[in-house]
């Protein structure tokens, strides 16, 4: 993609926004030539291709390199320029995806080349040098994704085949952006130099060079390198669902050297992962967004040995004859030792006349950057009075123009916690509707309003809105199980003492089926908090551990 350099380039570096382009000192420098190779590179000399994935990792030794995110459609470039002791790349260097820019050399100089497996080991087990490459990547991550670099999907923002793109991209943290074809110019280039009908569309294309026409999931997610590590058919554990639960466990059964395999229908992160930011969890005085905190625990997972099989869609469980066995949707099964269930919850949908025309189109149950930048400056509604939806309303007002909080109850306190009453209370651009719900959607071929009604007085209010967010709670994502598991009259999985387990003490997470155990939000009477989940997570190890010290044959 790139022959030659770049003369009309500005020779000033890159400034170091927010810590994303830190200088590597001498001795840092120094530490990574243990694990790499210095190269010569002459002016024009690519060291990395758009769409290809990496074969190094680059720091800057001597002389300039151009890092550019080059489109198909013809759009301005993003160029950055990085000097000596800068280092090129982002999180995608270490989960095997294609490098969404083109490397060059600027100039004669010399680079430190550091393969792949090195610098995942320096990433795990370096305190310092580890912890600075890790955080420059996640804020590079972010800062692509807030500006709609990487992947381009080009399809009208009111098809369920875009809307389905468009949420898979931002739950495994693609950087990309939209190309609507209702209200982007750009896209009907596009259209015309690919030569694209209708059956073509959505189109992804990959790094300005692959184009994917209307691609399925799976296909995208090869063309990503995600899930393209296939799990082995036999491990000590599996765990079905890689939310902040799954995660935990995860990490601390790789840890005690089990053979785990960590699943999950889309990608890791649960619903924690939709979450903007999380100010509540334990060592984040400063907060994290609930992606960064999931992508941080899955590398935890992997270096500990964890297999990662994602998207991958749990269809079914066989306990006959004792012996446990999971199907997939894509025909894989594996055949584990111990099962822990850590599916979590799938979103409940709200029942307000006419809203099922917009569910693909302008419902969301996530509130992140991804969709803040869909939503630009349009006034906005959020219906749910617990955490989730506060946080919603809270990120949603940085850009929104009036962000209209619904809640069922009378107070906000009764469901959501103190710290974050008081940012919705005290923000000027929310209004919060008490002891109301939403009853009716209206609009065209989009949704343009949602009408409000007052529990207590019947006084309904029509409020203009493209864009509503919805965040009432969640049933069970356990129907993949089958009937044969043990459940409340809700849905949850019953586990110790209610599920029959002989040791309720000791094996209070384990379910009716010896050997699967159920931790987060799937588990009946469990607290639906991440930091809860991941308890659970962490304590089930232990359990899994006594199950398969006695072969199985405890029940």
């Amino acid at each position: 993609m790139v022959s030659g350099p770049h003369p009309d380039v500005s020779e000033e570096e890159t400034p170091d926004a927010f810590g994303a382009y830190p200088r590597l000192t001498g001795p840092q420098l120094q530490a990574l030539s243990e694990h790499g190779v210095r190269e010569h590179v002459s002016a024009g000399q690519v060291l990395a291709r758009a769409g290809e994935p990496p074969g190094s990792f680059f720091a800057v030794v001597e002389g300039r390199v151009i890092v550019d995110d080059v489109a198909l459609d013809g759009e301005d470039v993003r160029a950055e320029v990085h000097g000596p002791g800068r280092f090129v790349g982002d999180i995608g260097l270490l989960e095997g995806q294609p490098s969404f820019a083109t490397i060059t050399a600027l100039e004669d100089g010399t680079v430190l080349a550091v393969p792949i497996p090195a610098l995942e080991r320096i990433v795990t087990s370096d305190p310092v040098l580890g912890d600075l490459i890790l955080r420059a990547y996640l804020i590079r991550r972010s800062m692509a994704i807030g500006s709609g670099a990487g992947l381009r999907i080009v399809g009208s923002r009111f098809s369920p085949e875009t809307r389905r793109l468009l949420d898979f991209a931002a739950l495994n943290r693609i950087p990309h952006r939209l190309v609507d074809l209702d209200a982007d110019q750009t896209a009907e280039i596009i259209v015309q130099r690919l030569r694209l009908d209708i059956a073509d569309l959505p189109v992804v294309i990959v790094a300005g060079s692959r184009i994917l026409r209307n691609p399925s999931i799976v296909e995208v997610s090869k063309a990503l390198g995600i899930g393209s590590t296939r799990p082995r058919p036999t491990c000590d554990l599996l765990i079905v669902g890689a939310g902040p639960a799954g995660l935990a466990a995860a990490v601390y059964a790789a840890s005690d050297g089990l053979s785990v395999v960590l699943s999950d229908a889309i990608a890791t992160g649960g619903q924690a992962a939709r979450s903007a930011r999380i100010e509540n969890y334990l060592g984040f005085p400063a907060g994290i967004s609930g992606a960064e905190l999931a992508e941080l625990a899955r590398l935890q997972a992997v270096k500990f040995g964890a297999t990662v099989f994602a998207p991958a869609d749990a269809r079914g469980l066989d306990s006959a004859g004792g012996a446990l066995t999971i199907r997939f949707s894509d025909g894989t099964t594996i055949s584990p030792r111990a099962v822990v269930v850590s599916s979590g919850m799938e979103y409940r949908r709200l029942g307000a006349k006419n809203l099922d025309r917009f569910e693909y189109t302008s419902v969301y149950y996530a509130a992140t950057i991804n969709e803040a930048r869909e939503c630009g400056t349009d006034p906005v509604v959020v219906v749910g009075g617990g955490n989730s939806a506060g946080q919603a309303a809270v990120f949603l007002a940085r850009s929104a123009s009036r962000v209209h909080l619904v809640v069922r109850g009378a107070d906000l306190r009764h469901d959501m916690s103190r710290y974050l009453v008081v940012q919705v209370e005290d923000h000027p651009r929310i209004t919060v509707h008490l002891q109301s719900e939403v009853v009716e959607a209206a609009g065209g071929n989009r949704l343009e309003s949602v009408t409000v009604e007052n529990r207590r007085s019947g006084a309904r209010e029509e409020l203009a809105t493209t864009h509503l967010f919805v965040f009432i709670g969640a049933i069970p994502a356990t129907a993949w199980l089958g009937p044969d598991i043990d459940r409340d009259e809700r849905g949850f999985l019953l586990t110790g003492a209610r599920s029959g387990a002989i040791d309720s003490r000791t094996q209070r997470f384990e379910t009716s089926v010896p050997g699967v155990f159920a931790v987060g939000d799937v588990r009946s009477g469990s607290v639906k908090r991440m930091s809860a989940a991941v308890g659970e997570g962490a304590s089930v190890v232990k359990m899994v551990h006594d199950y398969l010290a006695t072969g199985g044959s405890r029940h």
